[in-house]
């Protein structure tokens, strides 16, 4: 399949000249006047490289580029236009994350050279992230009882091709089972996708799966085929999305958004869902249809707190990854520490331990942790609840997550002074989740700073 290319210039010659130069380069090119089509065609097609023109008559292209940015465009590379450029344009540009800035007239030879070495960039870092998410994946940890009876019953599953439900408390694990069950399936040999539909419209929730017909960005339930697609949040999506979702698994086929022609796939379901799912299927907010489909094998992951027995080697484990991963100085946590630490309830399950190691390795300066340092990490954490002061135990339960999800994350963008990268990486959430997530949440990170 092509690459797609989006031009973005307000003169018609250019963009037309442009289209036809790189169309007869076998490449799918799409062309927006200014700033508002270049954002909504961002969307909705997702091309491969940008072009970008930096005098446009409603935003100046340095401005749309920041603003790309500063929402999570990093997967695609932008290489910026202008028949007016200075070098101070240039270094500002390629500063903000541009690939590479071009004057015009341009040279068409230079311009191919770029788009193709952008797309061998965009195409490297992609399979290098893959391998990395590979060599990440570990057994789970844990030698609790719980833990372990639960990584038996995965072993079990292992070698059945059926479709898994996954259970369980944000935070507590079911990520990691749903990348332990790939790698250790037959299907270990093709690709794990995982698709994250909490906060997206429902537009976009049929984009994310299904492509669109026309775009050179490739369906998740294709991208998935021989290997295993990974919906997160399964009762966060539309009821007509789920509908067309069941249809393409039961059918083994599925059709692209205005398209006509089925495509064939072959793909395993692991869905993960932290909802009470009889109570979602009893409310209509998932299909009874697609939940029975989905719920052939459930796994039920126990939050933290039914296995607090397993802290210890959690703290040692995450100690020594952040020792040798971010070059952080070694940190022993004493008995009383630790214990203290097995009896904390954890509302935030492994991913808040992790964070909380983090925390305490890069501003602690002793060698031991103490228990004196751990309780002030643990009060700030019990304030982000008890200082949001909303009656949350008298609301449904997806608008009780919702406040609390407000209440914590705009805590969090106080303590990194409105930075969404530090937010992101603290919270264990990728950076254009979170940016959805603070879209839905209606929070305006630039509001927050202390």
């Amino acid at each position: 399949m092509s690459a797609h290319i989006l031009v973005v210039d307000d003169e018609p010659g250019i963009c037309s000249l442009l289209q036809e130069i790189l169309e007869d380069e076998d490449f799918t090119v799409t062309v927006a006047a200014n700033g508002a089509q270049a954002r909504v065609l961002r969307q909705e097609k997702r091309p491969d490289v940008v072009l970008l023109d930096i005098w446009m008559p409603d935003i100046d292209g340095i401005s749309l580029l920041k603003e790309w940015m500063e929402t999570g465009l990093f997967d695609t590379p932008v290489i910026m236009m202008s028949g007016h450029g200075t070098v101070e344009t240039a270094v500002e540009a390629t500063r903000l994350g541009a690939y590479d800035f071009i004057e015009k007239p341009i040279a068409l030879s230079k311009l191919l050279i770029t788009i193709r070495r952008a797309l061998e960039m965009i195409s490297l870092k992609r399979e290098n992230t893959g391998l990395r998410r590979d060599i990440s994946v570990l057994e789970p940890l844990g030698h609790s009882e719980l833990i372990t009876a639960l990584r038996e019953q995965v072993k079990r599953m292992i070698h059945h091709d059926a479709s898994v439900l996954i259970i369980g408390e944000p935070g507590s694990g079911r990520t990691l089972f749903a990348h332990y069950l790939h790698q250790h399936s037959p299907r270990h040999k093709g690709p794990f996708i995982d698709v994250r539909v909490a906060g997206m419209s429902p537009e976009n929730q049929a984009i994310e799966l299904f492509g669109s017909e026309g775009s050179s960005s490739t369906a998740r339930l294709q991208q998935a085929n021989s290997g295993t697609l990974f919906i997160k949040d399964i009762a966060d999506l539309d009821n007509a999305v789920q509908a067309r979702l069941l249809s393409s698994l039961e059918n083994h086929a599925f059709v692209r958004n205005g398209g006509a022609q089925a495509v064939p796939i072959d793909v395993r379901i692991i869905a993960a869902t932290a909802y009470d799912l009889e109570q979602a299927v009893h409310s209509g907010r998932l299909r009874e249809d697609l939940y029975y489909y989905l719920n052939v094998v459930p796994l039920y992951v126990p939050p933290l707190r039914e296995h607090c027995e397993d802290v210890p080697e959690l703290l040692e484990y995450y100690v020594n990854l952040f020792v040798s991963q971010e070059n952080l100085s070694y940190r022993r946590f004493t008995v009383a520490s630790q214990n203290r630490l097995r009896n904390y309830h954890w509302p935030g399950n492994v991913r808040e331990l992790k964070n909380l190691v983090q925390r305490l390795l890069i501003l602690g300066n002793a060698t031991d942790v103490q228990l004196s340092e751990i309780e002030p990490t643990l009060n700030t954490q019990q304030r982000v609840v008890s200082s949001s002061n909303l009656p949350i135990f008298d609301l449904p339960l997806r608008e009780a997550r919702e406040q609390f999800e407000r209440a914590y994350l705009e805590h969090q963008l106080q303590e990194a002074s409105g930075n969404v990268s530090k937010v992101a990486s603290r919270v264990g959430l990728e950076r254009t989740h979170l940016y959805r997530k603070l879209r839905a949440l209606d929070i305006d990170p630039k509001q927050t700073k202390k």
